[in-house]
């Protein structure tokens, strides 16, 4: 009998220094916020991305009435390629290229937790249809989603 507690015992104490503390949300996504004078988004926009084969991925699709939005980030390039595909009303269609410049740093919690990337934002650079201007607010990306990393300006329409 005092082998068995023993080794209940035991097994306990093995149990809890084992225990393992993952974060739950370890997704990392850069927040956009829209600002200035379209601060609402009315036109239709519809966000890919060209992957390393060369395939496009669409990352947001057919987004209306959003003030911003969340992208993921890749952890495998230096410079994330974005396609802004804007459609007003009246079927107009404008497409901006976002590149934003970045490091990818590991992040580990434990070995027994997956690794996560975390990035700093180093520029970004943009055409000019329907884009006025972007601004980097927080060039640290983590696994806190509600921080805002760029504010988008769009034109607006005439």
């Amino acid at each position: 009998m005092r082998k068995i507690i023993i080794l209940s015992v035991c097994a306990l104490l093995i149990g809890a220094c084992s225990s393992v503390e993952c974060p739950l949300n370890n997704t990392v996504l850069s927040v956009y916020a829209l600002k200035g004078d379209v601060d609402t988004l009315a036109d239709t926009l519809t966000i890919s991305t060209i992957k390393r084969n060369g395939n496009d991925t669409v990352l947001l699709n057919q987004v209306v009435n959003t003030s911003s939005f969340k992208l993921p980030v890749s952890y495998a390039q230096d410079v994330d390629m974005l396609i802004f595909t804007m459609t007003d009303t009246l079927n107009v269609t404008r497409k901006d290229t976002v590149n934003v410049s970045k490091t990818n740093e590991p992040h580990f919690e434990s070995v027994d937790c997956g690794p996560s990337y975390f990035h700093t934002i180093t520029g970004v650079s943009y055409t000019k249809n329907a884009i006025d201007s972007i601004v980097i607010s927080t060039p640290r990306i983590t696994y806190d989603a509600n921080q805002e990393h760029f504010y988008i300006y769009f034109k607006s329409r005439d």
